[in-house]
């Protein structure tokens, strides 16, 4: 997972947009958006975190607070 990824897909794309490229990396086709250099499933993890980023931040939140949000449960997770 690279912070830098998710916070590009974050700043750069919609729910919708990321929704629609995770199905396409899902049904092993080609996202029409650009993932970066990384493989399918770093692109899968990163879309993930950016969905659940923007969506703390649709529902009020601070793009930073849901950033640390996000990165603290993964930590979690691995811990």
């Amino acid at each position: 997972m690279r912070i830098a990824a998710i916070k590009e897909l974050v700043s750069r794309y919609s729910i919708d947009q990321l929704i629609q490229a995770e199905e396409a990396l899902l049904d092993e086709r080609e996202p029409a958006i650009d993932l970066g250099p990384d493989d399918p499933g770093d692109q899968l993890t990163h879309i993930s975190g950016a969905l659940d980023i923007l969506r703390d931040v649709e529902q009020g939140a601070d793009p930073k607070a849901a950033l640390r949000k996000f990165t603290q449960r993964v930590r979690n997770s691995i811990s």
